[in-house]
């Protein structure tokens, strides 16, 4: 049984650091409809994000601020993720997929200017990640039910990097390995 039932709580503790094996490879994909195990797991996950970006909670536990965290980042190999995060409008955005894909993007990029980050990364690095300005996923929602998101801007940013995770695929691999400000021609910042 996984420790990550309804009342445990995430921390810093939790998060699988850079280096660990699991986030480079592939992860497997859920039982459809999700067991019990797999829906506490994922509301235990989205649980820790919101903790994450209330300063107090923050505060007190020792929280990095994350938008995002993939199963893998918990060291679970398990293709599903939490995300929870504000966009350009202000408009607040919550997300527990499993077994997500990509169906279709646009051609024009977007970045986000300061860069990315990851809970899983303790340094900083500097750098552009480009990702695709909007996106169709589709994946299943905690009642195992199939779901088609469209998003752009920052939601599609913050999807894609926890995708990515899903895949094995860390954000700076996705930075120009020559010159870490070089970006795709169709790009432009989200802000």
């Amino acid at each position: 049984m996984s420790k990550f039932h309804s009342n445990y709580m995430i921390t810093m503790k939790d998060i699988v650091r850079e280096g660990n094996q699991i986030l480079h490879q592939k992860t497997q994909e859920v039982m459809v409809p999700p067991s019990e195990e797999d829906k506490e797991t994922l509301n235990c996950m989205l649980n820790f994000l919101k903790n994450s970006q209330d300063p107090d909670l923050a505060n007190k536990y020792n929280l990095r601020a994350g938008v995002g965290l993939s199963a893998n980042q918990i060291g679970l190999n398990k293709r599903m993720f939490a995300a929870y995060l504000t966009d350009e409008k202000g408009n607040e955005h919550e997300y527990t997929l499993i077994n997500p894909k990509i169906v279709s993007h646009s051609v024009s990029m977007i970045y986000l200017p300061q860069g990315e980050g990851c809970l899983s990364v303790d340094r900083d690095i500097k750098g552009l990640v480009p990702r695709y300005e909007r996106i169709k996923v589709k994946g299943f929602d905690l009642e195992g039910e199939e779901i088609l998101l469209k998003l752009s801007g920052y939601p599609s940013i913050v999807i894609q990097h926890e995708i990515d995770h899903l895949n094995g695929i860390m954000f700076y691999d996705r930075i120009n390995k020559e010159n870490p400000f070089k970006l795709p021609e169709n790009s432009k910042s989200i802000y």
